[in-house]
Protein backbone atom coordinates (compact mmCIF):
# COMPACT_ATOMS: atom_id res chain seq x y z
CA UNK A 1 0.00 0.00 0.00
CA UNK A 2 1.24 3.51 -0.89
CA UNK A 3 2.93 5.23 2.08
CA UNK A 4 1.27 8.58 1.33
CA UNK A 5 -2.11 6.85 1.16
CA UNK A 6 -1.51 5.33 4.60
CA UNK A 7 -0.53 8.69 6.01
CA UNK A 8 -3.70 10.19 4.54
CA UNK A 9 -5.86 7.45 6.10
CA UNK A 10 -4.15 7.93 9.49
CA UNK A 11 -4.71 11.71 9.31
CA UNK A 12 -8.40 11.22 8.47
CA UNK A 13 -8.82 8.76 11.32
CA UNK A 14 -6.98 11.09 13.67
CA UNK A 15 -9.20 13.99 12.63
CA UNK A 16 -12.29 11.84 13.13
CA UNK A 17 -11.14 10.80 16.61
CA UNK A 18 -10.34 14.41 17.50
CA UNK A 19 -13.73 15.61 16.28
CA UNK A 20 -15.50 12.90 18.27
CA UNK A 21 -13.41 13.75 21.33
CA UNK A 22 -14.44 17.37 21.01
CA UNK A 23 -18.15 16.66 20.73
CA UNK A 24 -20.17 18.14 23.58
CA UNK A 25 -21.94 15.45 25.58
CA UNK A 26 -25.61 16.26 26.08
CA UNK A 27 -28.26 14.28 27.90
CA UNK A 28 -29.68 11.34 25.96
CA UNK A 29 -32.86 13.13 24.96
CA UNK A 30 -30.88 15.70 22.99
CA UNK A 31 -29.26 12.99 20.89
CA UNK A 32 -32.72 11.92 19.72
CA UNK A 33 -33.48 15.48 18.63
CA UNK A 34 -30.07 15.79 17.00
CA UNK A 35 -30.75 12.70 14.88
CA UNK A 36 -33.95 14.30 13.60
CA UNK A 37 -32.79 17.88 13.13
CA UNK A 38 -29.00 17.75 12.99
CA UNK A 39 -28.69 18.61 9.29
CA UNK A 40 -31.21 21.43 9.56
CA UNK A 41 -29.48 22.88 12.62
CA UNK A 42 -26.05 22.57 11.01
CA UNK A 43 -27.29 24.57 8.04
CA UNK A 44 -28.78 27.19 10.32
CA UNK A 45 -25.55 27.35 12.31
CA UNK A 46 -23.71 28.40 9.16
CA UNK A 47 -26.12 31.33 8.83
CA UNK A 48 -25.66 32.16 12.50
CA UNK A 49 -21.86 32.06 12.20
CA UNK A 50 -22.07 34.39 9.22
CA UNK A 51 -24.28 36.82 11.09
CA UNK A 52 -22.04 36.81 14.17
CA UNK A 53 -18.97 37.44 12.02
CA UNK A 54 -20.72 40.36 10.33
CA UNK A 55 -21.54 41.84 13.73
CA UNK A 56 -17.94 41.36 14.90
CA UNK A 57 -16.65 43.07 11.77
CA UNK A 58 -19.10 45.94 12.23
CA UNK A 59 -18.20 46.61 15.88
CA UNK A 60 -14.59 45.45 15.91
CA UNK A 61 -15.11 42.86 18.62
CA UNK A 62 -17.49 40.14 19.72
CA UNK A 63 -20.70 41.12 21.50
CA UNK A 64 -20.69 42.09 25.15
CA UNK A 65 -22.93 39.89 27.30
CA UNK A 66 -24.76 40.94 30.46
CA UNK A 67 -26.74 38.45 32.52
CA UNK A 68 -28.94 40.03 35.19
CA UNK A 69 -30.65 37.61 37.56
CA UNK A 70 -32.57 38.19 40.76
CA UNK A 71 -34.60 36.25 43.32
CA UNK A 72 -38.10 34.87 43.30
CA UNK A 73 -40.33 36.10 40.46
CA UNK A 74 -42.40 33.64 38.48
CA UNK A 75 -43.75 34.56 35.06
CA UNK A 76 -46.17 37.48 35.07
CA UNK A 77 -44.95 39.31 38.15
CA UNK A 78 -42.82 41.82 36.25
CA UNK A 79 -42.33 43.06 32.71
CA UNK A 80 -45.94 42.99 31.53
CA UNK A 81 -48.05 46.10 32.06
CA UNK A 82 -51.37 44.30 32.48
CA UNK A 83 -49.93 42.23 35.32
CA UNK A 84 -48.45 45.36 36.88
CA UNK A 85 -52.03 46.59 37.30
CA UNK A 86 -53.16 43.26 38.70
CA UNK A 87 -50.30 43.15 41.22
CA UNK A 88 -50.30 46.82 42.19
CA UNK A 89 -46.75 47.83 41.35
CA UNK A 90 -45.00 49.02 38.21
CA UNK A 91 -41.96 47.75 36.31
CA UNK A 92 -41.72 50.21 33.41
CA UNK A 93 -38.11 49.41 32.50
CA UNK A 94 -38.64 45.66 32.33
CA UNK A 95 -41.88 46.31 30.43
CA UNK A 96 -39.90 48.40 27.94
CA UNK A 97 -37.20 45.72 27.76
CA UNK A 98 -39.87 43.24 26.72
CA UNK A 99 -41.26 45.69 24.16
CA UNK A 100 -37.79 46.31 22.71
CA UNK A 101 -36.71 42.67 22.69
CA UNK A 102 -37.87 39.23 23.81
CA UNK A 103 -40.41 38.17 26.40
CA UNK A 104 -39.75 34.52 27.21
CA UNK A 105 -42.98 32.80 28.21
CA UNK A 106 -41.42 29.43 28.92
CA UNK A 107 -38.05 30.07 30.54
CA UNK A 108 -37.34 27.29 33.05
CA UNK A 109 -34.94 27.48 35.97
CA UNK A 110 -34.14 25.11 38.78
CA UNK A 111 -36.55 25.36 41.72
CA UNK A 112 -34.38 27.50 44.01
CA UNK A 113 -31.59 30.03 44.01
CA UNK A 114 -28.34 28.12 44.65
CA UNK A 115 -29.18 25.43 42.06
CA UNK A 116 -30.24 27.95 39.41
CA UNK A 117 -27.07 29.99 39.85
CA UNK A 118 -24.92 26.88 39.58
CA UNK A 119 -26.85 25.88 36.45
CA UNK A 120 -26.30 29.30 34.87
CA UNK A 121 -22.59 29.18 35.64
CA UNK A 122 -21.93 25.61 34.47
CA UNK A 123 -24.68 24.76 31.99
CA UNK A 124 -25.36 21.63 34.02
CA UNK A 125 -28.14 20.36 36.25
CA UNK A 126 -27.15 21.54 39.71
CA UNK A 127 -27.45 18.03 41.11
CA UNK A 128 -24.45 17.02 38.99
CA UNK A 129 -22.07 19.26 40.96
CA UNK A 130 -23.65 18.92 44.39
CA UNK A 131 -25.19 22.41 44.23
CA UNK A 132 -28.74 21.16 44.56
CA UNK A 133 -29.67 22.70 47.91
CA UNK A 134 -29.98 26.31 49.09
CA UNK A 135 -26.98 26.96 51.29
CA UNK A 136 -27.14 28.65 54.69
CA UNK A 137 -24.34 29.15 57.18
CA UNK A 138 -22.57 27.14 58.37
CA UNK A 139 -22.09 25.40 55.04
CA UNK A 140 -18.59 24.04 54.44
CA UNK A 141 -19.35 23.26 50.80
CA UNK A 142 -19.55 24.93 47.43
CA UNK A 143 -19.15 24.87 43.67
CA UNK A 144 -16.26 22.50 42.88
CA UNK A 145 -13.14 23.81 41.15
CA UNK A 146 -13.53 21.09 38.50
CA UNK A 147 -16.70 22.71 37.23
CA UNK A 148 -16.03 24.89 34.19
CA UNK A 149 -18.00 28.13 34.34
CA UNK A 150 -19.13 30.42 31.56
CA UNK A 151 -16.71 33.00 32.95
CA UNK A 152 -13.84 30.58 32.35
CA UNK A 153 -15.12 29.81 28.85
CA UNK A 154 -15.42 33.46 27.89
CA UNK A 155 -12.10 34.36 29.52
CA UNK A 156 -10.46 31.81 27.23
CA UNK A 157 -12.31 33.41 24.32
CA UNK A 158 -10.81 36.82 25.14
CA UNK A 159 -13.47 38.43 27.31
CA UNK A 160 -13.09 40.60 30.40
CA UNK A 161 -15.33 39.13 33.10
CA UNK A 162 -16.92 40.45 36.27
CA UNK A 163 -19.40 39.24 38.87
CA UNK A 164 -21.34 41.43 41.29
CA UNK A 165 -23.92 40.66 43.98
CA UNK A 166 -25.51 37.33 44.91
CA UNK A 167 -23.41 34.29 44.01
CA UNK A 168 -24.68 31.92 46.72
CA UNK A 169 -22.26 29.22 45.55
CA UNK A 170 -20.83 28.18 48.89
CA UNK A 171 -18.25 29.32 51.43
CA UNK A 172 -15.18 27.24 50.48
CA UNK A 173 -12.30 28.92 48.70
CA UNK A 174 -12.61 27.15 45.36
CA UNK A 175 -16.23 28.30 45.03
CA UNK A 176 -15.45 32.03 45.21
CA UNK A 177 -16.31 33.84 42.00
CA UNK A 178 -12.79 35.20 41.42
CA UNK A 179 -11.64 31.56 41.61
CA UNK A 180 -14.30 30.49 39.11
CA UNK A 181 -13.16 32.53 36.13
CA UNK A 182 -14.14 36.11 36.95
CA UNK A 183 -11.44 38.77 36.68
CA UNK A 184 -13.07 40.83 39.41
CA UNK A 185 -15.90 40.09 41.78
CA UNK A 186 -17.80 41.33 44.80
CA UNK A 187 -20.33 38.77 45.92
CA UNK A 188 -22.35 37.23 48.73
CA UNK A 189 -21.51 33.71 49.88
CA UNK A 190 -25.05 33.00 51.02
CA UNK A 191 -28.40 34.53 50.22
CA UNK A 192 -29.85 37.83 51.37
CA UNK A 193 -32.04 36.39 54.15
CA UNK A 194 -29.40 36.42 56.96
CA UNK A 195 -28.31 40.08 56.80
CA UNK A 196 -31.85 41.20 56.03
CA UNK A 197 -33.61 39.38 58.87
CA UNK A 198 -31.14 37.88 61.36
CA UNK A 199 -31.15 40.85 63.72
CA UNK A 200 -33.37 42.65 66.24
CA UNK A 201 -35.48 44.40 63.59
CA UNK A 202 -36.11 41.12 61.78
CA UNK A 203 -37.15 39.45 65.02
CA UNK A 204 -39.38 42.39 65.89
CA UNK A 205 -41.48 41.87 62.76
CA UNK A 206 -41.56 38.09 63.14
CA UNK A 207 -39.26 37.20 60.23
CA UNK A 208 -36.64 35.60 62.49
CA UNK A 209 -36.88 33.96 65.88
CA UNK A 210 -34.22 33.15 68.43
CA UNK A 211 -31.11 34.35 66.59
CA UNK A 212 -30.05 37.39 68.57
CA UNK A 213 -28.71 36.93 72.11
CA UNK A 214 -31.40 39.11 73.65
CA UNK A 215 -34.18 36.73 72.55
CA UNK A 216 -32.59 33.45 73.64
CA UNK A 217 -33.24 31.85 77.00
CA UNK A 218 -31.46 33.61 79.84
CA UNK A 219 -30.88 31.01 82.53
CA UNK A 220 -29.85 27.73 80.95
CA UNK A 221 -27.96 28.43 77.73
CA UNK A 222 -24.59 26.67 77.65
CA UNK A 223 -23.18 26.57 74.11
CA UNK A 224 -22.24 30.11 73.06
CA UNK A 225 -21.05 29.09 69.57
CA UNK A 226 -24.11 27.24 68.26
CA UNK A 227 -25.63 30.15 66.33
CA UNK A 228 -23.63 31.13 63.22
CA UNK A 229 -22.79 34.64 64.36
CA UNK A 230 -19.55 34.52 62.41
CA UNK A 231 -21.09 34.12 58.95
CA UNK A 232 -19.72 36.38 56.22
CA UNK A 233 -22.14 38.37 54.13
CA UNK A 234 -20.02 39.70 51.28
CA UNK A 235 -16.46 39.45 49.96
CA UNK A 236 -14.48 40.87 47.07
CA UNK A 237 -11.50 39.61 45.15
CA UNK A 238 -9.62 39.57 41.88
CA UNK A 239 -8.54 36.56 39.84
CA UNK A 240 -5.43 35.00 41.38
CA UNK A 241 -5.67 36.99 44.61
CA UNK A 242 -7.05 36.42 48.10
CA UNK A 243 -10.52 37.58 49.05
CA UNK A 244 -11.42 40.20 51.64
CA UNK A 245 -14.61 40.62 53.59
CA UNK A 246 -16.15 43.95 52.60
CA UNK A 247 -18.46 44.82 55.51
CA UNK A 248 -19.68 42.77 58.48
CA UNK A 249 -23.27 41.53 58.26
CA UNK A 250 -25.69 44.13 59.54
CA UNK A 251 -28.87 45.45 57.96
CA UNK A 252 -27.26 48.84 57.35
CA UNK A 253 -24.22 47.23 55.73
CA UNK A 254 -26.45 44.99 53.62
CA UNK A 255 -28.16 48.09 52.23
CA UNK A 256 -24.82 49.74 51.59
CA UNK A 257 -23.43 46.67 49.82
CA UNK A 258 -26.50 46.39 47.60
CA UNK A 259 -25.81 49.94 46.44
CA UNK A 260 -22.14 49.08 45.94
CA UNK A 261 -23.04 46.15 43.70
CA UNK A 262 -25.13 48.40 41.46
CA UNK A 263 -22.42 51.05 41.35
CA UNK A 264 -19.74 48.49 40.52
CA UNK A 265 -21.83 47.01 37.72
CA UNK A 266 -22.26 50.46 36.18
CA UNK A 267 -18.59 51.27 36.69
CA UNK A 268 -17.51 48.02 35.01
CA UNK A 269 -19.59 48.89 31.94
CA UNK A 270 -18.04 52.37 31.79
CA UNK A 271 -14.50 51.04 32.18
CA UNK A 272 -14.87 48.27 29.60
CA UNK A 273 -17.13 49.93 27.03
CA UNK A 274 -14.30 51.05 24.77
CA UNK A 275 -11.80 48.28 25.46
CA UNK A 276 -10.48 46.16 22.63
CA UNK A 277 -11.86 43.13 24.50
CA UNK A 278 -15.59 42.43 24.86
CA UNK A 279 -16.95 41.92 28.35
CA UNK A 280 -19.17 39.47 30.20
CA UNK A 281 -20.94 40.81 33.27
CA UNK A 282 -22.94 38.63 35.64
CA UNK A 283 -24.95 41.01 37.80
CA UNK A 284 -27.24 39.07 40.14
CA UNK A 285 -28.53 41.76 42.51
CA UNK A 286 -29.87 41.27 45.99
CA UNK A 287 -33.41 42.58 45.76
CA UNK A 288 -35.18 42.46 49.08
CA UNK A 289 -34.89 44.77 52.05
CA UNK A 290 -36.95 45.78 55.05
CA UNK A 291 -38.42 49.21 54.38
CA UNK A 292 -36.42 51.69 56.48
CA UNK A 293 -38.34 53.40 59.27
CA UNK A 294 -40.15 56.45 57.95
CA UNK A 295 -39.79 55.59 54.26
CA UNK A 296 -43.02 56.09 52.35
CA UNK A 297 -44.57 53.08 50.61
CA UNK A 298 -45.60 54.28 47.17
CA UNK A 299 -47.05 51.17 45.53
CA UNK A 300 -50.72 50.21 45.50
CA UNK A 301 -49.56 46.77 46.62
CA UNK A 302 -48.39 48.48 49.82
CA UNK A 303 -45.74 45.89 50.66
CA UNK A 304 -42.01 45.68 51.19
CA UNK A 305 -41.88 43.17 48.32
CA UNK A 306 -43.48 45.52 45.80
CA UNK A 307 -41.32 48.45 46.84
CA UNK A 308 -38.19 46.36 46.38
CA UNK A 309 -39.26 45.16 42.94
CA UNK A 310 -39.75 48.74 41.79
CA UNK A 311 -36.20 49.55 42.96
CA UNK A 312 -34.88 46.51 41.07
CA UNK A 313 -36.66 47.75 37.96
CA UNK A 314 -35.01 51.16 38.36
CA UNK A 315 -31.58 49.52 38.74
CA UNK A 316 -32.07 47.49 35.56
CA UNK A 317 -33.10 50.68 33.78
CA UNK A 318 -29.85 52.31 34.87
CA UNK A 319 -27.87 49.43 33.36
CA UNK A 320 -29.71 49.73 30.03
CA UNK A 321 -29.33 53.52 30.04
CA UNK A 322 -25.58 53.20 30.62
CA UNK A 323 -25.22 50.92 27.61
CA UNK A 324 -26.88 53.56 25.44
CA UNK A 325 -24.83 56.37 27.00
CA UNK A 326 -21.64 54.43 26.17
CA UNK A 327 -22.86 53.74 22.63
CA UNK A 328 -22.62 49.96 22.99
CA UNK A 329 -26.25 48.81 23.26
CA UNK A 330 -26.16 47.50 19.67
CA UNK A 331 -23.22 45.26 20.53
CA UNK A 332 -24.50 44.04 23.89
CA UNK A 333 -26.87 41.18 24.62
CA UNK A 334 -28.71 41.66 27.91
CA UNK A 335 -30.66 38.83 29.51
CA UNK A 336 -32.70 39.72 32.61
CA UNK A 337 -34.55 37.06 34.56
CA UNK A 338 -35.58 35.68 37.93
CA UNK A 339 -33.90 32.63 39.39
CA UNK A 340 -37.06 30.78 40.51
CA UNK A 341 -40.62 31.37 41.61
CA UNK A 342 -41.88 33.20 44.71
CA UNK A 343 -40.90 32.13 48.20
CA UNK A 344 -44.48 31.75 49.34
CA UNK A 345 -43.37 30.91 52.90
CA UNK A 346 -42.43 34.56 53.46
CA UNK A 347 -45.48 36.11 55.16
CA UNK A 348 -47.32 39.00 53.51
CA UNK A 349 -44.86 39.25 50.63
CA UNK A 350 -44.75 36.71 47.81
CA UNK A 351 -47.68 34.94 46.22
CA UNK A 352 -48.40 32.57 43.38
CA UNK A 353 -49.40 34.52 40.27
CA UNK A 354 -50.01 32.82 36.91
CA UNK A 355 -48.86 29.35 37.89
CA UNK A 356 -49.25 27.16 40.94
CA UNK A 357 -46.20 26.53 43.09
CA UNK A 358 -43.27 28.52 44.33
CA UNK A 359 -39.63 28.35 45.29
CA UNK A 360 -38.44 24.79 45.87
CA UNK A 361 -41.36 23.34 43.91
CA UNK A 362 -41.32 21.32 40.69
CA UNK A 363 -44.62 22.86 39.60
CA UNK A 364 -44.57 25.62 36.99
CA UNK A 365 -44.80 28.37 39.60
CA UNK A 366 -41.45 27.30 41.04
CA UNK A 367 -39.50 26.95 37.80
CA UNK A 368 -41.16 29.08 35.08
CA UNK A 369 -39.89 32.58 35.53
CA UNK A 370 -40.02 36.13 34.31
CA UNK A 371 -37.31 36.48 31.63
CA UNK A 372 -36.42 39.02 28.94
CA UNK A 373 -33.65 39.70 26.43
CA UNK A 374 -32.59 42.85 24.60
CA UNK A 375 -29.98 43.34 21.88
CA UNK A 376 -30.66 46.53 19.99
CA UNK A 377 -30.63 46.09 16.23
CA UNK A 378 -30.31 42.30 16.47
CA UNK A 379 -33.36 41.10 18.39
CA UNK A 380 -36.62 42.20 16.82
CA UNK A 381 -38.72 44.41 19.07
CA UNK A 382 -41.89 42.89 20.47
CA UNK A 383 -40.76 39.26 20.18
CA UNK A 384 -42.68 36.74 22.26
CA UNK A 385 -41.02 33.35 22.52
CA UNK A 386 -43.21 30.39 23.44
CA UNK A 387 -40.36 27.90 22.98
CA UNK A 388 -38.97 25.97 25.91
CA UNK A 389 -35.61 27.31 27.02
CA UNK A 390 -33.80 26.69 30.31
CA UNK A 391 -31.30 28.64 32.35
CA UNK A 392 -28.72 25.94 31.53
CA UNK A 393 -29.00 26.91 27.87
CA UNK A 394 -27.56 30.36 28.56
CA UNK A 395 -24.16 28.80 29.27
CA UNK A 396 -23.93 27.23 25.83
CA UNK A 397 -25.60 30.13 24.05
CA UNK A 398 -23.24 32.68 25.59
CA UNK A 399 -20.31 30.43 24.64
CA UNK A 400 -21.57 30.35 21.04
CA UNK A 401 -22.08 34.09 20.81
CA UNK A 402 -18.72 34.75 22.45
CA UNK A 403 -16.74 32.33 20.28
CA UNK A 404 -16.04 29.94 23.14
CA UNK A 405 -17.69 26.69 22.07
CA UNK A 406 -14.31 24.98 21.67
CA UNK A 407 -13.59 25.57 25.36
CA UNK A 408 -16.67 23.74 26.63
CA UNK A 409 -15.51 20.55 28.39
CA UNK A 410 -16.25 17.27 26.65
CA UNK A 411 -15.69 14.91 29.59
CA UNK A 412 -19.08 15.49 31.28
CA UNK A 413 -22.73 16.06 30.50
CA UNK A 414 -23.58 19.61 29.47
CA UNK A 415 -27.32 20.06 29.87
CA UNK A 416 -27.36 23.49 28.23
CA UNK A 417 -28.28 23.61 24.55
CA UNK A 418 -27.09 26.30 22.14
CA UNK A 419 -30.16 28.49 21.68
CA UNK A 420 -28.55 31.30 19.66
CA UNK A 421 -31.18 30.73 16.97
CA UNK A 422 -33.90 31.79 19.42
CA UNK A 423 -32.11 35.06 20.13
CA UNK A 424 -31.46 35.83 16.47
CA UNK A 425 -34.62 34.48 14.82
CA UNK A 426 -37.23 34.44 17.57
CA UNK A 427 -40.23 32.21 18.19
CA UNK A 428 -40.23 28.59 17.04
CA UNK A 429 -36.44 28.17 16.95
CA UNK A 430 -35.71 26.26 20.17
CA UNK A 431 -33.57 23.15 20.03
CA UNK A 432 -35.11 21.52 23.07
CA UNK A 433 -38.56 20.23 23.98
CA UNK A 434 -37.80 18.54 27.31
CA UNK A 435 -36.58 19.30 30.80
CA UNK A 436 -35.77 17.01 33.74
CA UNK A 437 -36.74 18.85 36.93
CA UNK A 438 -34.86 18.17 40.15
CA UNK A 439 -35.75 19.22 43.68
CA UNK A 440 -32.59 18.62 45.64
CA UNK A 441 -31.29 15.24 44.52
CA UNK A 442 -34.79 14.02 43.72
CA UNK A 443 -35.77 13.70 40.06
CA UNK A 444 -39.19 15.23 40.66
CA UNK A 445 -40.72 15.62 37.20
CA UNK A 446 -40.04 15.45 33.49
CA UNK A 447 -41.47 17.86 30.93
CA UNK A 448 -41.75 16.86 27.28
CA UNK A 449 -43.37 19.24 24.82
CA UNK A 450 -46.61 20.46 26.44
CA UNK A 451 -46.83 17.55 28.89
CA UNK A 452 -45.42 16.99 32.35
CA UNK A 453 -45.12 13.78 34.30
CA UNK A 454 -44.51 13.96 38.03
CA UNK A 455 -42.27 11.23 39.44
CA UNK A 456 -42.39 11.95 43.17
CA UNK A 457 -45.19 10.47 45.21
CA UNK A 458 -46.17 7.89 42.60
CA UNK A 459 -47.51 4.48 43.50
CA UNK A 460 -45.76 1.23 42.54
CA UNK A 461 -47.26 -0.87 39.80
CA UNK A 462 -49.68 1.67 38.35
CA UNK A 463 -49.31 5.34 37.58
CA UNK A 464 -51.55 7.85 39.36
CA UNK A 465 -52.95 11.13 38.08
CA UNK A 466 -49.38 12.26 37.48
CA UNK A 467 -49.73 13.69 33.96
CA UNK A 468 -50.49 17.31 33.13
CA UNK A 469 -51.25 19.15 29.90
CA UNK A 470 -49.55 22.51 30.45
CA UNK A 471 -51.57 24.27 27.74
CA UNK A 472 -54.98 23.08 28.85
CA UNK A 473 -54.12 23.10 32.55
CA UNK A 474 -51.27 25.58 33.11
CA UNK A 475 -51.94 25.71 36.84
CA UNK A 476 -51.63 21.93 37.16
CA UNK A 477 -54.98 21.64 38.88
CA UNK A 478 -56.20 18.40 37.29
CA UNK A 479 -53.68 15.60 37.06
CA UNK A 480 -54.66 12.90 34.59
CA UNK A 481 -53.89 9.22 34.20
CA UNK A 482 -56.19 7.31 31.83
CA UNK A 483 -55.94 9.93 29.09
CA UNK A 484 -52.16 9.60 29.15
CA UNK A 485 -51.64 5.89 29.31
CA UNK A 486 -50.06 6.26 25.85
CA UNK A 487 -47.40 8.51 27.44
CA UNK A 488 -46.60 6.20 30.36
CA UNK A 489 -44.09 4.19 28.33
CA UNK A 490 -42.47 7.11 26.47
CA UNK A 491 -41.93 8.99 29.74
CA UNK A 492 -40.52 5.84 31.35
CA UNK A 493 -38.06 5.53 28.46
CA UNK A 494 -36.98 9.15 28.90
CA UNK A 495 -36.29 8.54 32.57
CA UNK A 496 -34.39 5.32 31.88
CA UNK A 497 -32.19 7.03 29.30
CA UNK A 498 -31.57 9.90 31.71
CA UNK A 499 -30.75 7.52 34.59
CA UNK A 500 -28.34 5.59 32.37
CA UNK A 501 -26.48 8.78 31.50
CA UNK A 502 -26.35 9.72 35.17
CA UNK A 503 -24.86 6.34 35.99
CA UNK A 504 -22.18 6.84 33.36
CA UNK A 505 -21.48 10.38 34.59
CA UNK A 506 -22.20 10.27 38.35
CA UNK A 507 -23.24 13.22 40.47
CA UNK A 508 -20.66 14.47 42.98
CA UNK A 509 -20.18 17.25 45.52
CA UNK A 510 -17.42 19.16 47.27
CA UNK A 511 -16.99 19.90 50.99
CA UNK A 512 -14.26 21.80 52.75
CA UNK A 513 -13.36 24.36 55.38
CA UNK A 514 -15.25 27.64 55.04
CA UNK A 515 -13.61 31.04 54.68
CA UNK A 516 -10.17 29.83 53.63
CA UNK A 517 -8.65 32.36 51.25
CA UNK A 518 -10.25 35.34 53.05
CA UNK A 519 -7.46 37.37 54.54
CA UNK A 520 -9.30 39.56 57.07
CA UNK A 521 -11.44 37.15 59.09
CA UNK A 522 -13.20 38.53 62.15
CA UNK A 523 -12.72 36.60 65.43
CA UNK A 524 -16.29 35.28 65.36
CA UNK A 525 -15.72 34.08 61.78
CA UNK A 526 -12.69 32.12 62.94
CA UNK A 527 -14.83 30.47 65.64
CA UNK A 528 -17.40 29.61 62.98
CA UNK A 529 -14.64 28.17 60.78
CA UNK A 530 -13.31 26.01 63.60
CA UNK A 531 -16.79 24.69 64.34
CA UNK A 532 -17.14 23.42 60.79
CA UNK A 533 -13.62 21.96 60.84
CA UNK A 534 -14.46 20.08 64.02
CA UNK A 535 -17.59 18.69 62.40
CA UNK A 536 -15.59 17.47 59.40
CA UNK A 537 -12.94 15.88 61.60
CA UNK A 538 -15.55 13.94 63.57
CA UNK A 539 -16.85 12.32 60.39
CA UNK A 540 -19.63 14.48 59.01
Amino acid sequence: MNKNYLITIIMILGLSITMNAQKIIHDAEQDILQEQYGDQWASQDKEIDKKLKELEKKFGKKPNIIHIMWDDNSFGEVGIKAFNKIRGFDTPRLNKMGEDGIVFTRMYTEPSCTPTRAAALTGRLAARSGMHTVSFPPEGAGLPAEEVTIAEILSEAGYSTAFFAKAHQGDIEESYMHNQGFDEAQFSLYNQFPPMFWHAEGEAVGLTKGFIRETTEKNYIVDQTWRPYGYIMDVEGKKGEKARETLPPTLENYREISKQHQEKALDFIKRKANDDKPFYLAYWPNVYDLIPQGQEITTSNSSMFAQNIERLDMYIGQILDELKAQGISENTLVVAMADNGPMVEVPAAMYQVVFNGGKGDYREGGIRVAAFAQWDGVIDAGTYVGDMITVHDLFTTFAKIGGGMKYIPTDRIIDGIDQTAVFLYGDGQSRRDYYHVYTGLSHAATIKQQYKRVWVGGRPGLVKNDFFDLYQDPREMRGMMAQFLWAWGPFDMMKKRHDAMNKKYPFYSRHGVPFEGIENLRPESKIYQETVKRTMETGQ
